[in-house]
């Protein structure tokens, strides 16, 4: 299962990567959107409705709690799984070097590898989710990506102009 969520997950960071790369053209003209803001998620409390903003770089960036700790994620409905860069892995506290790096993917930075893990809760303003897999991507990704891993356990999620609300 995780070998096909690997696969998907290539095509995935692709689209990641070619979307940085039109915002980064974006940036070089309009300066102000080269540092996104923390976009807000609010609603209802524990096992609530969720609602992340649009950032004003276009982007839906949301702040989770993963096993306790804060992760800043860039929400991708393309991304099979749930994927931590290998800065916020450490800060969870996975021991990297311990991993088994033995999926294969392709980020906007070219090949590299993942290693499978386990996280206990993600949370976002309440739209918890128990035992979410996911993937530590051993190098390329500098944002870590909240994938269908996550959101595919979701009652529902949906999309306005401005929002995007997550439904436990």
């Amino acid at each position: 299962m995780l070998r096909f969520a690997a696969i998907a997950f290539v095509g995935a960071l692709s689209a990641v990567g070619a979307a940085k790369a039109v915002v980064s053209l974006d940036d070089l003209r309009r300066p102000e959107l080269s540092a996104p803001t923390a976009a807000s998620a609010t609603l209802g409390g524990e096992g609530g409705a969720a609602q992340i903003t649009k950032d004003r770089d276009g982007h839906f960036w949301a702040q989770a709690a993963v096993d306790g700790h804060a992760v800043r994620f860039l929400v991708d409905t393309g991304a099979t799984a749930v994927s931590l860069s290998m800065a916020d892995a450490q800060r969870l506290g996975i021991d990297t070097s311990k991993l088994t790096y033995d999926y294969n993917v392709i980020t906007a930075d070219g090949r590299t590898r993942a290693a499978s893990v386990h996280l206990a809760s993600v949370s976002i303003a309440g739209a918890r989710v128990r035992d979410v897999d996911a993937l530590v991507i051993e190098k390329g990704l500098e944002n870590s990506l909240l994938g269908m891993s996550y959101l595919g356990r979701l009652s529902r999620f949906e999309a306005t102009p401005n929002s995007l609300i997550l439904h436990p």
